[in-house]
Formats: C-alpha cells, sequence, structure tokens
C-alpha cells in the first residue's frame, strides 16, 4: 500500500509574496507539486464545471463520438490514450474532452467542439468561464514563479510569454468498474506532464500518485489526498528544461480506486516564442 505524501500548501492571496514566490521555489525544488489555495475560483465554479463534465460523459457513446476529437479539441473515448508507451496496456482507462482557447485568436477559438445547447444550456458557458478564471490564476503563478526565480515578477511577460496564451481544459473521466484489476489497468499511466504548469481539480475521490525520484528503481510511488477547493499544481518537462533541472516536472499516475473519479485539468498555458534555453540560469 502506498504512503501518502505531504505536499507544500501554497496561499495565492497572501500579501507577502516574496514569502510566497520562496514558498513555491522549495515546493518546486523539492516536489515539482503542490497545492494552490485562495486562488480566486468560486467553488460554485469549481462544483459546476465538474456537474457538467459528468453531464456529458453519461451520454451514450454515439453521441459523444460525434464530437470526436479534431485539431485536439474534443472527445477521446476510453483506452484511446496511452501514457506510458512502456505500459502493456490497451490503453487508459479513462475518457476526455478537450477544450483549447476560448479568447483571442478567433482561427484557434472557432476550432473548439461543444455539445448542443439544447441538450446541455449552460455546459459551453461554464467552460468558458471556467477556462478564462485559470488563465488569470495562471498569471498570476507565472509572476509568482518568476519571483522563485529571482527573475523580475514580469520576466515572463516582458520576453512575450504572455502574448499567445494557449491553455487546454482536459475535463476525464475515470470509470470505477473496470471488469477485473491487475497491475497492468491504470486510469492514467505513469507520466510526465510536457507543458510549463498544469492546474487541476477533482471530485475528492482518490487515485492520483507521484514518484517524486523518477530516476530510482524501484519506483516508490505516494498518494496524493485531496483537498477541497485547492488546484493541485505541478511543474511541467518545459519549467524543468529551463530551470536547469532546478525545478522538477515529477511522475506521476491515476490508479483505479473501484469509485467514478472526475477531474478538471488545465496546462500548457504559455507558449514561448523566441526563448532559448540559454536565456534561463539558476
Amino acid at each position: 500500500m502506498a504512503e501518502t505524501v505531504k505536499l507544500p500548501i501554497i496561499d495565492l492571496s497572501s500579501p507577502d509574496r516574496i514569502s510566497t514566490a520562496k514558498s513555491i521555489r522549495q515546493a518546486c525544488v523539492d516536489y515539482g507539486f503542490f497545492y494552490l489555495v485562495n486562488h480566486g475560483v468560486e467553488g460554485q465554479l469549481l462544483s459546476k464545471v465538474l456537474e457538467e463534465s459528468k453531464k456529458f460523459f453519461s451520454l451514450p457513446l454515439n453521441e459523444k463520438m460525434k464530437l470526436s476529437r479534431k485539431h485536439h479539441r474534443g472527445y477521446s473515448p476510453l483506452y484511446a490514450e496511452n501514457l506510458d508507451p512502456l505500459s502493456r496496456s490497451e490503453g487508459d482507462s479513462k475518457e476526455s474532452f478537450y477544450v483549447g482557447p476560448v479568447e483571442g485568436d478567433m482561427a484557434q477559438t472557432n476550432l473548439n467542439q461543444w455539445p448542443s445547447q439544447e441538450i446541455f444550456p449552460s455546459w459551453r458557458l461554464t467552460m468558458e468561464s471556467y477556462h478564462k478564471k485559470l488563465m488569470s490564476v495562471g498569471k498570476k503563478l507565472i509572476y509568482l514563479i518568476a519571483m522563485a526565480l529571482n527573475l523580475d515578477e514580469d520576466y515572463f511577460e516582458k520576453v512575450g510569454a504572455l502574448d499567445t496564451p494557449s491553455g487546454f481544459l482536459r475535463l476525464l473521466h475515470y470509470p470505477g468498474e473496470l471488469g477485473c484489476f491487475n497491475e497492468q489497468i491504470y486510469g492514467a499511466s505513469e507520466h510526465l506532464d510536457y507543458g510549463m504548469i498544469t492546474l487541476l481539480v477533482s471530485d475528492g475521490v482518490p487515485g492520483l500518485q507521484v514518484c517524486r525520484e523518477k530516476f530510482n528503481q524501484p519506483r516508490l510511488w505516494e498518494d496524493v489526498p485531496h483537498i477541497n477547493g485547492a488546484f493541485i499544481v505541478n511543474i511541467g518537462d518545459m519549467m524543468e528544461r529551463w530551470t536547469n533541472c532546478l525545478f522538477r516536472s515529477t511522475l506521476h499516475r491515476v490508479m483505479p480506486v473501484g469509485q467514478e473519479r472526475y477531474s478538471v485539468t488545465i496546462y500548457s498555458l504559455l507558449y514561448f516564442f523566441g526563448l532559448s534555453f540559454v536565456d534561463l540560469y539558476f
């Protein structure tokens, strides 16, 4: 049975930004994961997003497949993805729905697919509102990450990192009944996120695990407890590379626990055009 990890808790509303930045730095060095609280996203909206997500995933498969994934937006069915190429499983036991940017370039925003407004009248509005809120949270977090790296807080803005934000929402449903349980069945196989940062919220059902020492064998997996209303933030490969591995991109996975699980992530918050790896030394 896995041990439980005690991740740091970061208060986004704290007036002591220097202390907050130091705490973020330590969390990213030691864990690559942390909780984010007092982030300004209302609990009512978080609940609404999960509720609307459940409604969509409860549709018959043929209805969901009408919004089959195109241009990295739309629906992916069970077992369509396998995050671990070395896994012998048929695919991860999850279904997902992707929503791309909802503001900015119309050529990009128009690529999004949406369920019928007649069936789900508030679905699109809820997801667009949540996406905008999360982009705002992400921007505040990026400023603090810059400070955590001993840079000016607007460093990433000055180099153009915020000019073309590209956050993708990913709605996830892990079914409770898998038919059988064995070591080759995962909700999400072990993987690293490739972007800068990822923010995740879930319905509280357990299953998320982290492995802090990804190069060690055998791997030690730790359960990540749920904190109601908190985002779980993790560092991706892009940030690990930019910081010369000072900040860690941590291996993680989702294990089946015999209960349905719903979560929503936003990832790849930024495109960094023209910023080379040699620009950052810490």
